[in-house]
């Protein structure tokens, strides 16, 4: 399972842990996954992903899944996410 949204496209980010005395340690930024299962009303189905918090409450803003899938950009979306947005475009 890799560390990435399936709806927003966010990955983890590489960056510094700074201590006290300024000594500088790599480390990884991860984005706050949840493993979510949505509701599709077009589908009439349950859908499992997995998706960052900001993501959920997006989802939420717009209404569900099947409204947030119509309004976003294809590029952004993971292989998964892509054919779900097809499956209900065709429905429509």
């Amino acid at each position: 399972m890799s560390k990435k949204c399936e709806l927003t496209g966010k990955s983890p980010l590489k960056g510094h842990k700074v201590s006290h005395a300024n000594n500088k340690m790599k480390r990884k930024f991860f984005p706050n996954l949840k493993k979510v299962t949505f509701k599709s009303n077009i589908l009439k189905r349950n859908i499992k992903l997995n998706v960052s918090n900001a993501a959920l409450r997006t989802v939420d803003y717009k209404g569900g899944i099947d409204f947030y899938l119509k309004g976003v950009k294809s590029f952004k979306l993971s292989s998964k996410a892509k054919k779900l947005k097809n499956k209900i475009a065709l429905k429509n």
